[in-house]
């Protein structure tokens, strides 16, 4: 009978334990505290509000900017905080607002001009014709003049102007309210400033016409 030669199996290896000096758990440490640090900082900048200023009432095209009329609020800008104009700031001297602020909106810095750089001059107005409702500052309208014939009429009307702004408005009515006037600020562009001096000068009738532009 042949004895058998029995093969040795080779012994397991055995685990170590890893070691503080393993280069490899050094990385993994670094990459965790990596991610909870830049977790930690981006929660922190979620919450992080800017002092900004808001409109604390309506201020009209052209009409300078001062510290009553804004109020400062907190709020969240993130990356778009560059936009809106910092409490800490202060007012801008000298600023007027180049568009409509409604109450309540944040005031961002393209709003902002200089009386200088306003390339529209507002032009006072009185019409007797009702306008719509609706119509308020910030309102476009058509401007019309028709010239006085001297046969106690007019001519045809012409458009003058069209789409100028609204900078303001006011109705005014006699004590009995038989009589009622709107008496309007327009913004006209200096290129048709002549054209509304001159109709204004001849005493032409004047219309003005909403236009129901967009943003009107």
């Amino acid at each position: 009978m042949s004895l058998r030669t029995r093969e040795e199996k080779p012994s397991a290896a055995r685990l170590r334990r890893p070691s503080w000096r393993d280069p490899r758990l050094l990385l993994g440490i670094l990459l965790v505290l990596g991610s909870v640090t830049a977790v930690v900082t981006l929660v922190q900048q979620a919450d992080e509000t800017t002092d900004v200023y808001a409109v604390h009432r309506d201020i009209a095209p052209g009409a300078p900017i001062r510290a009553e009329d804004l109020r400062p609020v907190p709020v969240r800008l993130g990356n778009a905080g560059d936009l809106y104009l910092p409490a800490a700031e202060g007012v801008p001297e000298n600023a007027v607002a180049g568009a409509v602020l409604r109450e309540g909106e944040l005031v961002a810095r393209s709003a902002l001009t200089t009386p200088d750089s306003l390339d529209r001059k507002p032009v006072g107005l009185r019409v007797e014709d009702p306008l719509p409702a609706r119509t308020e500052a910030g309102s476009r309208v058509d401007i019309w003049a028709a010239a006085p014939n001297g046969r106690n009429g007019f001519d045809e009307p012409r458009q003058l102007i069209e789409a100028a702004e609204i900078s303001e408005l006011s109705v005014t009515e006699s004590a009995l309210g038989a009589n009622r006037n709107t008496e309007l600020l327009i913004l006209v562009e200096d290129a048709d400033l002549p054209m509304l001096l001159a109709a204004l000068s001849n005493e032409a009738k004047i219309t003005v016409v909403h236009n129901p532009a967009p943003g009107s």
